[in-house]
């Protein structure tokens, strides 16, 4: 009997192998353009954030969570109203944190990704990114005792710092793009108390932001023309 069943079981196994025979598969932490999750392929190396070398970077797929109603860090220091209807409510979208002492650099990354027709996910992204980019514009406005200022700003990707001006308020570095061909908008900020313990370093905006840019690519599978 076992013979029997052993040779059943082959001649199955024959019968459907040739059907398992084909082109290799995505690596399944990608993601086809319309993903329920945030792929862990999504995040920027850590060697890319700036001061890694200070500060070694974990890996941020390890450390992200999801992020329920997310907002930009910014909109904390612009105190910037609340939108209405906001479609980031509806996103996909993870966060990862890195907390460090006082006068140290702070760090979060954010991805939000709209499932859906790439067209329809793509508009939804683009309004969420033209209201960030109006309310970075309206941060004095809305908190008088800050001072930004635009160090990249082009349709796509923002890169911003937005000081305090009284002693001890806080300095933040924003950068912030969108890849409308897989409907994903990637925030990574920096802050810290001013004077921080670890001068900035110079780092050319488009480093950073094609750092940010880049694995999305390979995230969201065939999505990036």
């Amino acid at each position: 009997m076992r013979l029997l069943l052993a040779a059943v079981l082959a001649a199955w196994g024959l019968a459907v192998a040739p059907l398992a025979v084909g082109p290799a598969h995505a690596d399944p932490l990608d993601c086809p353009p319309n993903c329920d999750r945030i792929p862990d392929s999504a995040w920027i190396d850590p060697t890319a954030i700036p001061l890694y070398p200070t500060y070694r970077w974990p890996g941020l797929a390890g450390i992200a969570v999801t992020a329920t109603n997310p907002r930009f860090r910014f909109e904390e220091a612009c105190s910037s109203p609340p939108v209405a209807d906001d479609p980031r409510s509806f996103a996909v979208a993870a966060k990862a944190v890195v907390f460090q002492p006082e006068g140290q650099w702070q760090l979060q990354v954010q991805v939000l990704h709209w499932r859906g027709e790439v067209w329809r996910g793509g508009q939804l992204a683009s309004s969420v990114f033209d209201r960030a980019v109006a309310a970075l514009r309206s941060c004095q406005m809305t908190s008088p005792l800050t001072s930004p200022s635009f160090t990249t700003d082009t349709p796509n990707q923002i890169a911003a710092v937005i000081s305090g001006v009284l002693p001890g308020q806080q300095v933040l570095h924003e950068y912030l793009l969108i890849n409308p061909y897989n409907s994903t908008i990637v925030e990574l900020a920096m802050w810290s108390a001013s004077p921080p313990r670890v001068a900035w370093p110079i780092v050319p905006d488009a480093q950073i932001l094609d750092a940010m840019n880049a694995p999305l690519c390979t995230a969201y599978i065939d999505s990036c023309r």
